[in-house]
């Protein structure tokens, strides 16, 4: 314990407490023996740097207890399974960074239950760079994080029924539906359908807004 303080730069009685409130795992035991090993002191130097943006330890204890009870990222990403996206492997202190004080216990367990986030150690793993820079960008512009992620979830269910659809189409009318050219002719599809729908939307809103004369 006194060589895990020293490495991290606190003092064992912070330690200690830590370890009573539950920041930190309990450490592998031999005999009376307690090893501590690079897992805690990455935990430990997280703490201090949340800590140091301006968490509170009821905080970090929340968040720590969402990362160890939280879906691995083998169970998020899948294994062998074809993607576009481009996995991020972040800190808990990285993520803090992207979305300031709306990095909560809540919205960490609510991204984990969609399967944005996946724990594997110590760092977390985002599911796409993708998203996680449009989530960011609309935090930024005053979006709550929540209302992003209750967004995310209805834009889910519908991806889920063109994929559905798109899948069914080729397969019934196609005899040999390769992988890339669906992932082309839906994104042409949907990009230009929403890119229209959006152009309508907007139409309708700046109509509104209008004074009637």
């Amino acid at each position: 314990m006194e060589e895990l303080a020293e490495e991290a730069g606190i003092t064992v009685r912070t330690l200690r407490f830590y370890r009573e409130r539950g920041l930190i795992q309990p450490p592998r035991r031999e005999g009376r023996i307690a090893w501590y090993d690079d897992h805690h002191l990455a935990r430990l130097r997280t703490i201090t740097g949340l800590l140091e943006r301006g968490h509170t330890l009821n905080g970090i204890a929340d968040l720590a207890a969402t990362f160890d009870s939280g879906r691995d990222v083998a169970e998020v990403l899948g294994l062998g399974e074809p993607t576009e996206e481009t996995p991020v492997r972040l800190t808990p202190e990285q993520l803090a960074d992207y979305f300031k004080d709306q990095a909560t216990a809540e919205n960490l367990a609510a991204s984990i239950k969609l399967g944005y986030l996946g724990i594997d150690g110590d760092e977390i793993v985002h599911i796409s760079r993708r998203l996680l820079e449009a989530s960011s960008q609309l935090v930024r512009a005053g979006v709550p994080l929540d209302a992003v992620l209750s967004s995310g979830r209805q834009v889910r269910e519908h991806a889920e029924a063109l994929a559905d659809l798109f899948v069914r189409v080729l397969r019934t009318h196609t005899a040999h539906g390769e992988p890339d050219q669906l992932r082309t002719l839906a994104h042409a599809v949907v990009d230009a359908e929403l890119s229209m729908a959006l152009d309508r939307r907007l139409r309708e809103d700046k109509a509104a807004d209008e004074p009637r004369g």
